[in-house]
């Protein structure tokens, strides 16, 4: 293995609802339904076609059963050992198993001190350790930190303090959210009406809010025939054309992933985009919301500097952001954890006004899921992990392009860090997306794991509106060696060739 850079009897039945039959296709790895039989598990995607043409049916296809999980390989139950090359959604950031031994030791010495305490009755030591480190690390321009369970969560309370601190400051008509197309915040009511990713809102449509969240077009270069000066000056005039339409004195926050995640597939911005969306925000007094549940927490890290924040990787000046979001490689999922981040402007406010965030849940600064997330945060520090993530990430980017990018039918290979998406398409001059209902990302991730035994995340949306448009993503841990990058993309490639040639 290549070397780091320096540095049962019984049986219980699920059934799955009559009407996922008729599920809207698009969807991605985070839809996860009971199967209706043995202990697996089992997903509306990726789906098979039933053979019954009359009633076109789809049947969920059987998720292999685990027996363990050890570095970066999963062990099924049966078959031949899974190389991991996305951590679930870019979650398992340091890898599986018990080699983070530091990890462990302080989520059991934490339970056995202090299991629990309520937020509104004590304060406790890892919680005001991890807001120190957070804060610290965006060199203070963060100034206070509210751990939840995730990323949903998250958005949820930005949305919710964008809302009260602007009825703080007298002006409870600032009711409105700007957010962008094929985008992708939360589960929740809330999140999910600031998401602009068609197929994930489909089922909820009636109950979404349409009247308060607005939708502005993503910086997506790559669909864009215009020169990049002048896409970029379309995409600012259209901010200014929305803020001026909705009236400034109504506009609560605009929320942004800075590198757009699943709904896009690891899509930069272009220079000046991110400054010139902060200082539309900030000339009118809109809150400038950064979701780095995915893009975040050293997952991009492409510089010597090695920044843990996404919005850090950009030379442009102070772009930092009023709030922010983290969760995935936040904790590496080993608990569940996700954090609001507010300014340091904004946590003065709460102070000189005496002002509480109305705002609340059961485990919300859990003290173990805090020792938790702090031993994630300083193994990635103590083993110079995001110098690893800039290298291999670099090499990953080679690679992937170096295998595929001449491919007919790969049309866009881009990202930051351990952080790379690769987009499918029908035809390469005019960049036309296949039709989803040919599922190709999905039969790109069902080859993958069945034929080359590597594990990839798979997603539809990201060409226009009506769900079309295939990417899958490399997210590899932060620990990855550049053997085990090589043998990731020789699989990852194989698996693109097999199912275009079939």
């Amino acid at each position: 293995m290549g070397q780091l850079l320096s540095t049962s009897s019984s049986r219980r039945s699920h059934l799955l609802p009559s009407s996922a039959s008729n599920a809207p296709l698009g969807k991605t790895e985070a839809d996860i339904l009971l199967s209706d039989s043995s202990s697996e598990l089992s997903h509306p995607f990726p789906t098979e076609k039933n053979n019954d043409n009359a009633t076109n049916t789809q049947t969920p296809t059987l998720l292999p059963l685990l027996k363990k999980a050890k570095g970066h390989y999963y062990y099924p139950v049966s078959g031949p050992k899974i190389l991991d090359a996305c951590g679930g959604a870019g979650v398992a950031c340091l890898g599986h198993g018990k080699s983070n031994k530091s990890v462990i030791k302080a989520i059991t010495t934490q339970l056995s001190t202090v299991q629990y305490a309520s937020y509104a009755h004590f304060r406790v030591d890892p919680v005001l350790q991890l807001e120190k480190f957070l804060c610290e690390s965006t060199d203070g321009k963060m100034g206070k930190m509210y751990l939840m369970s995730s990323g949903s969560e998250a958005v949820e309370a930005a949305l919710k303090f964008a809302l009260e601190y602007h009825a703080w400051n007298g002006q409870p008509e600032r009711v409105n959210i700007i957010s962008r197309s094929h985008s992708y915040h939360g589960t929740t009511i809330g999140s999910l009406s600031a998401s602009g990713h068609t197929t994930r809102r489909q089922p909820f449509t009636s109950v979404l809010n349409r009247t308060n969240f607005h939708h502005l077009p993503p910086c997506n270069p790559y669909r864009s025939p215009l020169p990049a000066e002048e896409y970029l000056s379309s995409l600012l005039t259209s901010l200014e054309s929305l803020i001026t339409t909705l009236s400034p004195s109504t506009i609560a926050a605009l929320i942004l992933e800075p590198i757009v995640g699943a709904a896009l597939g690891c899509v930069p911005p272009l220079p000046g985009y991110l400054s010139g969306i902060k200082s539309f925000c900030h000339t009118h007094g809109i809150l400038l919301i950064y979701d780095e549940v995915m893009c975040g927490m050293g997952r991009t890290a492409t510089s010597p500097s090695h920044h843990l924040h996404a919005y850090q990787s950009f030379p442009e000046p102070d772009i930092s952001p009023d709030m922010m979001t983290i969760a995935k490689s936040f904790s590496a999922s080993y608990l569940p954890a996700s954090a609001l981040l507010i300014s340091t402007p904004l946590s003065n406010f709460l102070t000189s006004h005496n002002k509480v965030f109305t705002h609340g849940h059961t485990n919300q600064s859990h003290p173990v899921v805090a020792s938790a997330c702090l031993a994630v945060q300083g193994t990635i520090q103590s083993r110079n992990l995001l110098s690893n993530v800039a290298a291999q990430g670099g090499l990953l980017l080679h690679l992937l392009q170096k295998q595929l990018s001449q491919h007919p039918n790969v049309g866009d290979i881009r990202g930051r860090g351990l952080f790379v998406g690769i987009e499918f398409i029908a035809d390469k001059t005019t960049k036309q997306p296949f039709e989803r209902e040919l599922d190709i990302a999905g039969r790109v991730h069902k080859t993958a794991l069945k034929n080359w035994q590597v594990l990839v995340y798979a997603s539809q949306g990201c060409a226009d509106d009506q769900g079309r448009g295939d990417v899958i993503m490399v997210m590899p841990a932060y620990d990855v060696t550049a053997k085990e990058i090589r043998e990731m993309v020789r699989r990852i490639a194989g698996a693109v060739r097999e199912v275009f040639d079939s």
